[in-house]
């Protein structure tokens, strides 16, 4: 009876390490499929607003997420809603000293069978994981959805997207900063970009930002990369993503231990080389998505959402330990 009772103490002291081991670790599936929402890791937990759980490119208010859910990434069980807010899609998320920023994003004004009426919006809120609250931020200085955005340091970065007015569309020229750092919050911009894009990730390597991918004007899509260097404040091009241009439409990226990871729509997980100077594929996913989000915990990165072209949404979350990523 003892060694039964050693045996099940020592399973629960070794549980929690066995994700530090390389192992991977199996979370609860998505309540529904989504895709185009913001998703952030703060401590130990998984968050994830907003979003299109609709039919493809058919969008309404009746299509649209407003919840704010979340699963422990360490005791995974389910997801619970922690939070309401505005129903938006083609939001950016980010975490920051354990809040949430959310960012921009637009809505639908249209009831299901209507015509579009899609309203891109300024809007920045900052949520309290402890008080579950809340709070209004700086707005962006323009509607914008679509894009993404990253911190590096504590500097909030927002690049590429468009603005959504009922029927017609504006793609954004323009960048921003804001240092989180500061007493008081404010967007500064940055020098004009040398392009404009949508559907795109961010990242960034060796303190520089990374703007990797996206569909432009013409509808065509790109595995172009632009590089920002904060210490300089110019613009580069750096090198494309590897493989066709649907590798650059609705990616994900997110920088680990100064190594920047993107996941592009085929699954391929592609990683940046030290120098900065080509892509190189270091993993297939199981299933294939585009406009997720990949965040990592741990030593694991994990692909939440999104939707494969063939089969649709993904409710299921992949995981792959760094160590498998040579």
């Amino acid at each position: 009876m003892r060694s039964r009772s050693v045996l099940f103490a020592l399973t629960l002291i070794l549980a929690p390490l066995r994700m530090l081991v390389g192992q991977e670790v199996q979370y609860p599936d998505l309540p529904k499929g989504i895709t185009s929402f913001g998703a952030a890791v703060a401590g130990d937990w998984l968050y994830v607003y907003g979003g299109h759980f609709g039919q493809a490119h058919h969008y309404s208010t009746a299509g649209q997420s407003n919840e704010l859910s979340r699963v422990n990434l360490r005791k995974p069980k389910q997801w619970e809603v922690v939070a309401h807010g505005p129903k938006l899609q083609g939001l950016a998320m980010v975490a920051y000293q354990g809040k949430l920023l959310r960012l921009g994003g637009f809505t639908a004004r249209n009831q299901e069978g209507e015509d579009h009426d899609l309203e891109s919006v300024a809007e920045v809120a900052s949520f309290d994981p402890e008080k579950k609250r809340w709070e209004v931020l700086p707005a962006l200085p323009e509607p914008r959805s679509s894009f993404d955005a990253v911190i590096i340091g504590d500097l909030l970065y927002v690049a590429g997207g468009w603005q959504l007015d009922g029927q017609e569309t504006t793609w954004r020229k323009t960048a921003w900063v804001m240092d989180l750092s500061k007493d008081v919050w404010k967007w500064k911009p940055l020098p004009t970009p040398p392009f404009q894009r949508r559907a795109l990730s961010l990242g960034h390597q060796a303190g520089r930002l990374f703007v990797i991918g996206g569909m432009q004007p013409d509808r065509k899509s790109t595995t172009r990369v632009d590089i920002y260097d904060a210490q300089s404040q110019t613009w580069s091009e750096g090198p494309e993503l590897a493989g066709e241009a649907m590798e650059g439409f609705g990616s994900a990226a997110f920088t680990v231990k100064d190594q920047l990871f993107v996941s592009t729509l085929r699954g391929n997980v592609q990683r940046l080389s030290a120098d900065a100077s080509a892509w190189r594929t270091v993993h297939h996913l199981e299933e294939d998505r585009f406009f997720h989000r990949m965040l990592p915990y741990q030593d694991q990165l994990i692909f939440v959402g999104g939707a494969s072209m063939e089969e649709g949404k993904r409710q299921r979350l992949e995981t792959v330990v760094f160590t498998a990523l040579k």
